[in-house]
């Protein structure tokens, strides 16, 4: 098994409340890859882009901490991942990154050929069940509540979310942002849904039709944190 990490609770919870709806958001989250009862053999992030252009995501970063960790995202041992030159997320498309394995290797390979696959002596091993992820614009590590194009919390300890995490995930379950990606109203509670064996996309997979139809409503702390963009 992987991913055990026995932390003492924060008696301060980092409230991140809402970020700006984005064009490139994170749109699934998995991190029981090759653990018991898994469904995939890794770990993996989606990226889905809500605009009528593709998006070039080079240099920018995926900063992983454990669910009641304190400190700057992204800076604990295999917790960084930066995107290469030449990443770029299409219109209404996917980005998908493949992360750590279990040490056990159970379930299957990701259904679909990921757009970058993190070497796994390097990889974010994520904890299946709660944790936080943020996605940011460029490599540099900093604590969640600055500006960031996106984060999620996933499990009710998560301490770092958008206004209030989603429900605890499992081996086999997966958090999947509403209408396949569109859904941005910056509330991690309301706009993902646990699903059971979810399928990603990267970004040969078909257009999403719902692209750029989907209202977002930000919050004031969304509307703000615009204004470092």
């Amino acid at each position: 098994m992987k991913k055990i990490v026995t932390t003492l609770a924060l008696l301060v919870v980092c409230t991140t409340s809402a970020f700006a709806a984005n064009s490139v958001r994170i749109s699934q989250v998995y991190g029981g890859g090759g653990n018991t009862g898994a469904t995939y053999t890794n770990d993996y992030i989606e990226l889905f882009n809500n605009s009528g252009a593709a998006i070039d995501i080079s240099g920018w970063s995926l900063q992983y901490q454990s669910s009641t960790s304190a400190g700057d995202l992204g800076t604990c041992v295999n917790c960084l991942t930066v995107f290469p030159v030449g990443s770029s997320v299409p219109s209404c498309g996917y980005f998908l990154v493949q992360l750590a394995a279990g040490t056990t290797v159970l379930g299957v390979p990701l259904p679909v050929t990921p757009d970058l696959v993190i070497p796994q002596a390097t990889a974010n091993n994520m904890s299946a069940t709660s944790g936080k992820i943020a996605l940011r614009n460029s490599s540099a590590t900093g604590p969640c509540s600055n500006p960031n194009v996106d984060i999620v919390g996933w499990g009710p300890a998560a301490t770092c979310f958008e206004t209030a995490p989603t429900p605890v995930l499992t081996n086999s379950s997966m958090d999947v942002r509403n209408g396949n990606g569109t859904v941005d109203s910056d509330n991690n509670s309301t706009d993902f849904a646990v699903v059971a064996n979810a399928v990603p996309h990267n970004s040969h997979s078909p257009a999403n039709t719902q692209c750029l139809s989907t209202p977002t409503t930000p919050t004031s702390w969304g509307n703000m944190k615009a204004l470092y963009r």
